[in-house]
């Protein structure tokens, strides 16, 4: 979200951050003081008191950012500090709040038939719901495998997700993988130890060596996104994808491979794959996740085929273009307001593809 706070046309919007996180004073934090015109710390302000800013401020559109999600403050909206209000990016489903008009979603994630299932009214962008920045940066020095805990040969399934998104469905497809691809391993989060351990043992109980497992540590995010290079393709998860992960895992440019799900979180991955231009990684069930996985492990040119086309598109198409994605959300706001300046309720629109 940096990249689009710093590309919005400050001669049309002003913006203005209303921030109730911690102040960890790093890099990032300073970057995104820098990108607003105003940027308003309200950690000792209690919701009511905030919303009150709000007003003061003549806000015309509130966005949430953070839904329910950790140390959210749904509160502040409930006051009703805004005449536009939507909520967008940090929670993938409704609010169900009355006091929520707009979600910004896209035609993949909420396809029209899943329209009934949201209170709020659906703002449909062109491409992807999903903004990514162009200016993150990896580290130039991509560490050798031995570094990670690879071994020096076999083929690299991965899944950076949080292991409570592994299911054990999900966890029985890649174990199988494994034991029919040889020499190959899963690189997955090192997210706790207790979750470690688990997945080591049914591993173990399933007959595939616990030591195929390697659990990567966190890291700094340009030395996260540099490992990436060692990896051969992202497995995604089910019921609930990979969001931000699936964005690392294509901007370094290893193909993400997904099953298309229910609901929106579990569509996200197929949102970024479309918008990436890679729309053959999309399977519709279980059966053929599994067996395209095991196609591309066993064809090395059918996977340098698709890895040269995800380099070539990610310059190329809407998936990483931070600028086109702003005007777009741009469009979309200024639709919300002009909505309500004619005093008319909200409703839901398609963003045009071609908007300023």
């Amino acid at each position: 979200m940096a990249g689009v706070f710093e590309a919005h046309d400050k001669t049309r919007f002003n913006t203005i951050a209303i921030s109730y996180g911690r102040d960890d004073r790093s890099e990032m934090r300073r970057r995104l003081t820098g990108a607003f015109e105003c940027f308003i710390d309200v950690r000792e302000k209690n919701d009511l008191d905030t919303a009150r800013l709000l007003r003061q401020l003549e806000v015309d559109l509130a966005i949430d950012l953070k839904g329910y999600t950790q140390e959210s403050r749904p509160g502040i909206l409930a006051h009703r500090p805004a005449p536009v209000q939507a909520h967008y990016l940090g929670f993938p489903g409704t609010l169900g709040a009355d006091y929520v008009d707009y979600l910004l979603a896209d035609k993949i994630v909420i396809p029209e038939e899943h329209t009934r299932n949201y209170s709020e009214k659906i703002i449909r962008l062109p491409g992807t719901y999903q903004c990514n920045d162009r200016n993150r940066r990896s580290a130039e020095k991509t560490p050798s495998r031995s570094d990670e805990g690879l071994p020096e040969t076999g083929f690299v399934f991965c899944s950076f997700n949080n292991n409570f998104k592994i299911t054990p469905e999900m966890f029985g497809i890649w174990l199988r993988l494994l034991k029919s691809v040889d020499g190959s391993v899963l690189w997955l989060l090192r997210d706790n130890d207790s979750a470690m351990q688990n997945l080591r043992r049914e591993a173990e109980s399933k007959g595939a060596s616990a030591q195929r497992l390697i659990f990567a540590e966190r890291k700094n995010l340009d030395e996260h996104l540099a490992r990436h290079r060692l990896a051969d393709l992202f497995l995604d998860t089910l019921p609930y994808n990979a969001h931000t992960t699936a964005s690392d895992s294509l901007w370094m440019g290893v193909p993400v491979l997904t099953c298309l799900g229910t609901t929106f979180a579990g569509r996200v991955a197929a949102s970024l794959l479309h918008a990436v231009g890679l729309p053959e990684m999309i399977t519709v069930s279980l059966v053929d996740y599994e067996a395209l996985a095991l196609k591309l492990a066993r064809d090395p040119a059918a996977l340098r085929a698709i890895k040269a086309r995800l380099a070539q598109n990610r310059d190329t198409h809407p998936l990483f273009d931070t600028l086109k994605f702003t005007r777009q959300l741009e469009s979309a706001y200024t639709a919300m307001w002009r909505r309500t300046s004619r005093g008319e309720p909200p409703e839901g629109f398609a963003v045009d593809a071609n908007s300023p």
